[in-house]
Order: C-alpha cells, then sequence, then structure tokens
C-alpha cells in the first residue's frame, strides 16, 4: 500500500525524544526520509537512527546543531537539502522550560528559551522557504503549545516564546499562501514527556502529595479530560498536516489539548 508521504523529505528539530521523536517517526512510517536533530549520547543517537531506518526503509540522518547558535541553523537545513535533494516538511520542535516569577527570572534563561524556541524557528523557516518557493511545495509545522494560545503563572519567557511562534506561523502563512506552502501551528497541553515527569516530581515534592493527585490536581488541573495529550496524537496530527487533504489549512493555532484552551 502507498504511504503518503512516499519522496518527501522531513527535519523536526528536537526530535530525539518526546514528541519530536515521535512526528519524525510517524513521518517516516509514512515514507518520508528524516532529518533528525537534537541533543543526547551519541552513540543512543546512531542506535536510534539505524532502528528508525531500518524500521521504516527510509532514509535517516542526523544533525548536531545547536539551536542556540544562529550560524548552525541554515547548515543544519542545507545538510538534509544535500542528503535528500529537497527539503520539503520542517517541523519546529525543539523547546525548554524554566519556572520563574518575572522579577526573578534569569536573564540568560530568557534569551536561551527564546533561542531555542523561536529565533531557532525563524532562521530555519528563512533557510527552507527558498527551496520550498522554488517546488512550489512544503509544509511547515511549528510545535507551540497551548501557552501560545493561554497564560500561566511562572512560565512568562515560555508564554512569550509560544505566543511569538504563533504570531511567526500566521505571516509565513500569509507570505506563501500562493506557493502551496502551508504555515501552522500545533498547540499541545500538557503532554506525558520527560519535562513533564520531572515537573511531576517537583510538584509532588513542594505540595506533599502523591503522585497520581499531583497529576490530576495540579498538572492536569486546566485539561478538563484529565488525561495527558499522547505524543502520537500529536505526531497524527502533523502527518495529516503534511497531506495533500491538509492543503487549505494554513495559518491556524491547533489546540490539541483535552479542552484547556476551550474555557
Amino acid at each position: 500500500m502507498a504511504r503518503s508521504l512516499e519522496r518527501r523529505s522531513a527535519l523536526v528539530t528536537g526530535s530525539t525524544s518526546g514528541i519530536g521523536l515521535a512526528i519524525a517517526r510517524a513521518l517516516a512510517r509514512e515514507g518520508a526520509n528524516v532529518a533528525l536533530n537534537g541533543f543526547g549520547d551519541r552513540g543512543a543517537i546512531e542506535d536510534l537512527r539505524r532502528s528508525l531506518a531500518a524500521e521504516t526503509g527510509v532514509e535517516v540522518i542526523y544533525h548536531a546543531a545547536d539551536l542556540r547558535v544562529p550560524a548552525e541553523i541554515p547548515e543544519l537545513v542545507r545538510g538534509a537539502e544535500r542528503t535528500f535533494g529537497a527539503l520539503d516538511i520542517l517541523v519546529n520542535n525543539a523547546g525548554i522550560q524554566c519556572v520563574a516569577a518575572v522579577d526573578e527570572f534569569p536573564d540568560d534563561l530568557w534569551r536561551e528559551l527564546h533561542q531555542v524556541i523561536l529565533d531557532a524557528s525563524f532562521h530555519a523557516i528563512k533557510a527552507a522557504l527558498p527551496g520550498m518557493k522554488e517546488r512550489h511545495w512544503g509544509r511547515i509545522i511549528n510545535i507551540a503549545s497551548a501557552h501560545g494560545l493561554v497564560a500561566s503563572p511562572y512560565k512568562s519567557a515560555y508564554v512569550a516564546a509560544k505566543h511569538g511562534l504563533v504570531g511567526l506561523t500566521k505571516t509565513v502563512a500569509l507570505e506563501v499562501a500562493e506557493a502551496d506552502i502551508t504555515c501552522n501551528s500545533i498547540c499541545p497541553g500538557y503532554v506525558h514527556t520527560a519535562i513533564v515527569e520531572r515537573q511531576i516530581e517537583a510538584q509532588a515534592q513542594v505540595h506533599r502529595l502523591p503522585r497520581d493527585r499531583v497529576i490530576r490536581e495540579v498538572i492536569l488541573a486546566a485539561q478538563p479530560t484529565k488525561r495527558f495529550v499522547t505524543v502520537e496524537e500529536v505526531a497524527a496530527l502533523a502527518v495529516f498536516l503534511c497531506g495533500d487533504m491538509a492543503r487549505s489549512i494554513t495559518g491556524a493555532a491547533i489546540s490539541i489539548d483535552g479542552g484547556w484552551t476551550a474555557r
């Protein structure tokens, strides 16, 4: 049976774990060649790259670009283009988190968070668009957050960066609307990733509550379904947005948050 993204090529940032890895795996299973990017043990990443290629039969590469360094990002895109011949799909997923009151927020962490989430997305889009325009086809997906649409206390840098990412999405979509290039944001609620697991542990200590109550009463307090969004659900939405039936969806900020932003 034909796969929906056969002969397409994708770059997914922050794809050595979590949401990014789930998206990379889902794209590969649909036939797209995939460029991975992210931090981690190089041996483990190489094992991951080999196993994903063997499982899906597509070409999988890894690039260790540091998204905090703007000069490394165009080379990340060019590396995918050189290997695959083109870059059709760009997924800006990489992100970090820091929680602190605004008047206590560390300046260096504010800068780093914006470099990884917002600035790197801009530089990657800027580098990828010329090739997409030349081929008159492209799919850009920015992994924002429910925090790209609403705010929470003590997350000023993250909320500001994710709101900026949604705004960037809309602007890019308008600029390339006639070139058969779409640009959308996916806005997940709480997804059970390693970052969230660390938050659960920290909140359990702070509130002196058992794990199940922390999840329900603290972490998922704003999420009406009271269950985590899964990485596979986010990945399935990303795959759909890359397909031909999503060509009229552009400039959208699509919530997948268990009803969080419906309040």
